[in-house]
């Protein structure tokens, strides 16, 4: 294995693990911190979560996993490790379609809609937002998790594999 395949290997794992427990943290204890408190205060916590997110210590993991897994992929296709290619390029997909896609094709835009909003005076118009959103949003949530541990999952077996092949 080149050093340039195994940092870009590491890279992969390491981007995609951190995503996987990003995305799992929001599922076993944020949301449900957040379904806990009142309604307008979860509604003013994730909108301002949601102005915050978008950060330079953020950002190379989110947009690195996928960057990061199919470089490798290449790299190592290129190598004549195809089996090692194509288990980083299937975790780099998995990250893709899982958690990227579903980050922008379900989440932010339920973020954007919620930015939107202002926070109902009323309890029962609060609960009624929030609840909609919390449980629609965690579900979506769930699936980014799963596709991340995935894809690092599949980064740990293809480096797995690359191991015994140099050895």
């Amino acid at each position: 294995m080149t050093y340039l395949a195994g940092i870009l290997a590491t890279l992969a794992l390491l981007t995609s693990a951190i995503m996987a427990g990003f995305f799992f943290s929001y599922s076993v204890s944020v949301m449900w911190g957040f379904d806990a408190a009142a309604p307008g205060s979860a509604i003013d916590g994730m909108q301002k979560i949601n102005t915050v997110i978008q950060n330079a210590w953020f950002f190379p993991s989110f947009f690195g996993a996928p960057v990061f897994a199919v470089l490798a992929a290449i790299v190592f296709w290129a190598m004549g490790m195809r089996d090692v290619g194509v288990v980083f390029g299937l975790a780099g997909l998995c990250y893709l379609i899982g958690a990227f896609g579903i980050t922008v094709a379900v989440n932010v835009p339920m973020n954007e809609a919620l930015g939107r909003e202002s926070i109902p005076l009323d309890a029962e118009a609060a609960r009624a937002l929030w609840m909609d959103y919390s449980t629609r949003w965690t579900w979506w949530n769930h699936i980014r998790t799963i596709a991340s541990i995935a894809s690092a999952l599949l980064c740990g077996l293809a480096l797995f594999l690359a191991g015994r092949a140099s050895a």
